[in-house]
C-alpha cells in the first residue's frame, strides 16, 4: 500500500468524528466547496487550498485530482496499477467546465502520468473533446509534458501473479479459452448450446444466463449478463471529484487508470462526459465510481444533473441514476456522488459501501467523510 492511502486510512481512523453515516438523507453544504468520491482527503484538502489561494475552480479540481494520481490512490488512480491484459497500465480522465460546457479527456493514455493535467490540456489548448491512445501521448508531449512509463515493477507483478493464476478474473466472455490464458477466440451460439446441454459450457455466466432466460422480463426490459462479477473496491475505483468556486462556477471530473485486467484497449466511463462526470453551473454536477463498462451504458451523472434540473434533490438525483442501472443490472457495483449548485450534495451506492470526502467552510476547511450504505 502506498503512503498516501496509508494517509487516507489514518485519517479515517483519527477523524471518526467526522464521519457520518447516510441512511437516506442528502447533506445542506455550502459554496465554495470540493467534493469527491472515496476517502481520498488529501486530494480533497489540496484543492480545497487551492481555492483559498484565489485560483479558479478547474485549477483547484486538476490539483485535487492530481493528489491521488502522484499517491497512486488506493492503486486505482495514477500510474503503476491496473495492469490489462498484456501489461500495460492506462489511464483515463476528464475535466469539465459547467460554465461553457467544455470538455477535455483523454483515453488509454499510456507513456505520460499526468492524465488529468493532460485533459485540461486537450480542454484549453485545442477544441477537440477525447484524444486517446498513441495520439493522447503524442498531444501531451506536445504540450510539454514528461514521458515517463506508466508501468512499474509493482504493476508487472501484478500482471505476472495475474498470469500464474491462469489469467483470472478476465473480462472475456463467450469464447473458448475463458479460464485460461487465451487465445481468447469467439464461441458461435450454437456451440454454447450444445456445451449447456452437456453441461461444459465455458462461460462462467453461463448459470447466470440460464436464469435470465427463464424469464425475466417486464415489458421489453430483460435483465443483462454483460457486467462483471469481480468488481469491488480494491480494483475498480475512480476519484471523481465536483469544485464549487465563490463565483458559482461548477466544474467536475475524473482520472484512473481503469479495472485491473481489463481487456487491452478498453477505454472505461471516466473520460465521458456524462457518464463518469458532468457539470453545469446553472444546476450543479456528478461524479461516478464503480462498473465504468455498465454505468455508460446509462450516462448517470448526465442524467443526474438533469434530475436536479426538474427540481429533484441531490439525494433523489442519485439515488434515481442508481435505481435505473440496477433495473437491468441488478447485481452491478458502482456509485454516484451528486452536488447542486447550491451546495448541497448526496451519494448512492449500489452493491458496495460508498464513502466520499467533502470540503467546505461548514466544515472549518477540513474535509469530512461520509459513508452510504448501498441501496437495497
Amino acid at each position: 500500500m502506498n503512503s498516501g492511502s496509508h494517509t487516507s486510512i489514518l485519517y479515517l481512523l483519527l477523524s471518526s468524528a467526522l464521519t457520518w453515516c447516510l441512511r437516506g438523507g442528502g447533506v445542506e453544504g455550502a459554496s465554495p466547496i470540493v467534493v469527491n468520491t472515496w476517502p481520498f482527503v488529501n486530494a480533497t484538502q489540496r484543492a480545497w487550498d487551492t481555492l483559498q489561494a484565489g485560483r479558479d475552480p478547474m485549477d483547484a479540481l486538476v490539483e485535487g485530482c492530481s493528489v491521488c494520481e502522484r499517491e497512486q490512490c488506493d492503486g486505482s488512480v495514477g500510474y503503476g496499477g491496473s495492469p490489462d491484459t498484456i501489461g500495460d497500465t492506462t489511464l483515463d480522465a476528464m475535466v469539465m467546465d459547467g460554465d461553457t460546457m467544455d470538455v477535455g479527456s483523454v483515453g488509454y493514455l499510456r507513456g505520460v502520468r499526468d492524465a488529468i493535467a493532460v485533459a485540461r490540456s486537450v480542454l484549453d489548448h485545442s477544441t477537440e473533446t477525447l484524444l486517446a491512445g498513441d495520439g493522447a501521448y503524442s498531444f501531451a508531449v506536445q504540450m510539454g509534458f514528461k514521458p515517463e512509463s506508466t508501468e512499474t515493477a509493482a504493476s508487472h507483478h501484478m500482471y505476472e501473479e495475474w498470469k500464474n493464476n491462469n489469467c483470472q478474473p478476465n473480462y472475456y466472455r463467450n469464447v473458448h479459452g475463458l479460464d485460461g490464458c487465451g487465445p481468447w477466440t469467439p464461441q458461435l451460439e450454437a456451440e454454447n448450446e450444445e456445451k449447456e446441454k452437456e453441461g461444459k459450457r465455458e462461460d462462467k455466466k453461463g448459470e447466470e444466463r440460464d436464469e435470465k432466460k427463464e424469464g425475466k422480463r417486464e415489458g421489453k426490459k430483460r435483465l443483462s449478463e454483460r457486467y462483471n462479477a469481480d468488481i469491488n473496491y480494491d480494483n475498480h475505483d475512480t476519484i471523481g471529484m465536483a469544485v464549487i468556486g465563490g463565483d458559482g462556477r461548477v466544474v467536475a471530473g475524473t482520472t484512473t487508470n481503469g479495472a485491473s485486467h481489463k481487456v487491452h484497449g478498453r477505454v472505461g466511463d471516466s473520460p465521458i462526459a456524462g457518464a463518469g462526470a458532468y457539470a453545469d453551473s446553472s444546476v450543479g454536477a456528478a461524479v461516478a465510481t464503480g462498473d465504468g463498462d455498465v454505468m455508460m451504458r446509462f450516462l448517470p451523472t448526465y442524467q443526474a444533473v438533469e434530475s436536479m434540473r426538474r427540481g429533484m434533490t441531490p439525494e433523489q438525483a442519485c439515488n434515481d441514476a442508481i435505481t435505473r442501472i440496477a433495473a437491468y443490472y441488478p447485481s452491478f457495483v458502482g456509485a454516484i456522488l451528486c452536488l447542486d449548485k447550491e451546495g448541497n450534495y448526496a451519494g448512492a451506492g449500489h452493491g458496495w459501501t460508498f464513502t466520499f470526502s467533502v470540503v467546505s467552510d461548514l466544515t472549518g476547511g477540513v474535509p469530512k467523510v461520509y459513508s452510504v450504505p448501498p441501496l437495497s
